[in-house]
């Protein structure tokens, strides 16, 4: 199929230029993303009246994918990871963890999509090279260290950080012991305050006295009638 080129693609020619590609690639990427039209004889007659706009388009374009490499181009960074003591990561570092990570350090707009990963995701420890396709055959590279955290002798085989755990059960272990300091004195008194004896009541000393007047009464009445 052949196709004309807005913008300059690697090996296929410069802007303008008609070159021959796989249907199938022209379709999925070439012509969703701008990069050519169909070479139609109407196609042609228009680029060739566009020409001048097209062409100074195509180098806006060009100077800002030149702005975004120069930005980001060289940068070195690390992104800390959960591993194993052999290198291997709990889980796996992608495009958008390193478009992120550069985007967060240069203050570039780096997308997922511009990051470069032939081997597919990171799953290892360890220091590579990493492209961004900017566009427009504009290419940066980065310095990219994927270390393991720096309390991975705390990581466990599932990944999670048996140091944090240990530290928060500890806490809530002083906490329990505290609370149990506050409440034994409030403990030990109520034991000693069951222990005591339970003294009368001073509305039963009446009725003590009343029943020995009458006892004393009835002992008189006794003596009387022998």
């Amino acid at each position: 199929m052949n196709v004309i080129l807005l913008e300059k693609i690697g090996k296929l020619g410069e802007i303008g230029d008609t070159a021959s590609v796989k249907s199938g690639y022209a379709r999925n990427f070439l012509f969703p993303q701008g990069k050519a039209i169909p070479a139609t004889k109407a196609n042609l007659t228009e680029f060739e009246g566009r020409k001048t706009e097209l062409l100074a388009k195509h180098d806006a374009k060009v100077a800002e994918s030149q702005r975004r490499a120069k930005l980001v181009n060289g940068v070195s960074l690390s992104i800390e990871v959960n591993a194993s003591d052999e290198g291997h990561l709990f889980g796996s570092v992608g495009t958008r963890e390193i478009a992120d990570a550069v985007n967060a350090l240069a203050g570039s707009d780096i997308a997922k999509r511009e990051v470069l990963l032939p081997n597919g995701a990171i799953r290892e420890l360890g220091a590579i090279e990493v492209a961004l396709d900017l566009g427009h055959d504009i290419r940066a590279t980065i310095s990219l260290a994927v270390v393991g955290l720096k309390s991975a002798a705390g990581v466990s085989e599932d990944g999670s950080i048996i140091e944090e755990i240990d530290q928060r059960e500890a806490a809530e272990a002083a906490e329990a012991s505290t609370a149990d300091a506050v409440d034994a004195p409030a403990a030990k008194e109520a034991t000693e305050m069951s222990a005591q004896p339970v003294e009368a009541s001073g509305e039963e000393a009446p009725a003590e006295e009343a029943a020995e007047a009458v006892s004393e009464t009835k002992t008189k009445a006794d003596d009387s009638s022998n």
